[in-house]
């Protein structure tokens, strides 16, 4: 047992030296992150806090404000911010995670100047101090290891709420965790997690050492080492942030033979997005001058497009009834060929954005359960579940259960009903059907793992799905400043059928290989790149 743990532990550290590159660059990002939203929740937490506790009548109202904001959950204070701000990236993710670190700073704040023995306060007061001296020459020193420690608080949880800034596009560890949940790949999650615990250790002992040098010390004629430390105790918390500073921005120089600014590609949070996002990315890098940013695992279908339209990406992979029904509201359509006419002509129409030609496969939902109960019970279409549906467990991503083309529209179509209906992330979505914890999944035709865990998907007998041809979804603006791009990008059309889109997501799904190597292999393979 002992050899075992060692010998994982072994090849999990040769992984994370692999990328030790990445991991030093979005450590540095997520103490950035950090480090300025806490920043910027003392700044504004002290002195509330400071007047909160000299004006008893703001005290509850203050408290109660930030303590209400402190309640929303911190992925819908994400959406919430990204929706009102409209942009993606750092600058939702900051003030969110100063609006979380607000509430230890400011309770803290009251209540260690409210703590200060009052006799203190009277002996201030009665030696002619104004009440802005006794605040600030009295009560503020007496209280500051509660005030720190308020900002200890606020700092280590800071580091944990980062690691869901990759959602949205803030970079961080939380890239890693969001790359290890799409692919279920453990070890991805741990080379998030582990040094997300290791920087929160690190943060707090660094404002610990500020706060034990900043308490005066006996005067001496001599300066033991303790008082010549003392400084750079202080200074501490500073230096690990320029740490992060140099981590993140450092040593990045531009590419001198790229023609102007990079393209920024997302994807959303799961397998397939990844590797067509490579495919689109290694494309653009091999036959243009131009550089790639890799935004992916961006989050669902609106983030991506939001983002799209707003110009804070350039390209992503989208799918066709997706763009028909949960972008444009459009009733589901089954012609393959009217749906891709109606989304092309009215995402030029309503966003500037164009349609490129689709890859070829088909991803579209399917309801799937396990093959050994489909043969058992005589399932083979949707409408086949009716007369059970009540005593069925069901497992869908949250996507699927609100989209008016996922569950609703299956509901509309059959009438069903099941009995109960879990959220679930997609790549333990068919390890839940499976292991026998839900008995339906609404899966996705081209993934891998319907064969790989022995599944069968229900034909959809009423139509309740419209078609989904991936394409790639460009921004009308950079196709008329870089036509190339639509020339390189269509030498994409029609490669993949579902069959070796299903291959390709097998391997990276269950092989555990990575979407960048999987996807440079097909287009080798295809003859679209040169072998190295």
């Amino acid at each position: 047992m002992h050899l075992a743990l060692l010998d994982s532990t072994w090849d999990w550290l040769q992984f994370a030296a692999a990328r030790l590159p990445e991991l030093w660059f979005l450590t540095g990002q997520h103490l950035v992150l950090t480090g300025i939203s806490t920043g910027l929740a003392v700044a504004v937490g002290l002195p509330l806090g400071m007047l909160a506790s000299t004006r008893p009548s703001w005290r509850t109202a203050v408290l109660a404000a930030i303590g209400v904001l402190q309640t929303i959950p911190s992925l819908a204070m994400l959406a919430i911010l990204l929706a009102m701000i409209g942009k993606i990236g750092t600058l939702p993710a900051t003030i969110a995670l100063t609006i979380y670190a607000l509430l230890p700073i400011v309770r803290n704040t009251v209540t260690g100047i409210e703590g200060v023995a009052s006799d203190v306060v009277e002996a201030a007061r009665g030696i002619g101090m104004t009440r802005w001296q006794q605040l600030r020459m009295a009560q503020i020193p007496l209280a500051m290891p509660v005030m720190i420690a308020g900002i200890r608080t606020a700092a280590v949880v800071g580091v944990g709420i980062a690691t869901l800034s990759a959602f949205i596009g803030a970079g961080g560890l939380g890239q890693f965790i969001n790359r290890g949940l799409a692919l279920s790949n453990m070890r991805l999650i741990l080379l998030g997690a582990i040094p997300a615990a290791l920087l929160a250790v690190l943060v707090d002992a660094s404002i610990a050492a500020a706060e034990w040098g900043m308490k005066p010390g006996r005067q001496s004629a001599r300066r033991g080492l303790k008082t010549k430390l003392k400084p750079l105790a202080v200074a501490s918390p500073l230096l690990l942030f320029a740490c992060g500073v140099f981590a993140a921005f450092g040593g990045r120089s531009p590419n001198v033979n790229a023609a102007g600014p990079p393209i920024r590609i997302a994807t959303k949070d799961f397998a397939e997005q990844l590797i067509l996002g490579e495919l689109m990315a290694q494309m653009i890098e091999a036959h243009t001058d131009l550089t790639v940013e890799r935004r992916f695992n961006l989050g669902g279908t609106m983030i991506c497009h939001d983002a799209l339209a707003a110009g804070e990406i350039d390209l992503y992979a989208e799918y066709t009834g997706t763009g028909l029904v949960t972008v444009l509201k459009q009733p589901v359509e089954s012609d393959a060929d009217e749906v891709f006419r109606t989304v092309r002509g009215e995402y030029e129409r309503r966003f500037g954005l164009a349609w490129l030609e689709p890859f070829g496969f088909n991803n579209t939902y399917a309801l799937t359960v396990r093959e050994a109960d489909a043969r058992r019970r005589g399932w083979r279409t949707i409408s086949d579940l009716t007369a059970s549906a009540g005593r069925l467990r069901a497992g869908f991503t949250a996507e699927f259960s609100a989209r008016p083309d996922g569950y609703p529209s299956v509901r509309k179509a059959y009438g069903l009903d099941f009995g109960e209906v879990h959220d679930l992330q997609p790549s333990l979505m068919y390890q839940a059907v499976a292991t026998g914890e839900v008995d339906v999944v609404g899966a996705f035709t081209t993934d891998g793992r319907i064969a790989a865990f022995d599944l069968f998907p229900l034909a959809d007998d009423r139509n309740a799905f419209p078609p989904y041809f991936a394409a790639p979804v460009i921004r009308g603006e950079l196709l008329k400043r870089h036509p190339d791009v639509r020339d390189v990008l269509a030498r994409l059309a029609g490669v993949l059928d579902d069959a070796t889109m299903q291959r390709l997501n097998y391997d990276v799904d269950e092989h555990g290989r990575r979407p960048s190597g999987v996807a440079r292999d097909f287009l080798v393979e295809q003859g679209l790149l040169k072998r190295r």
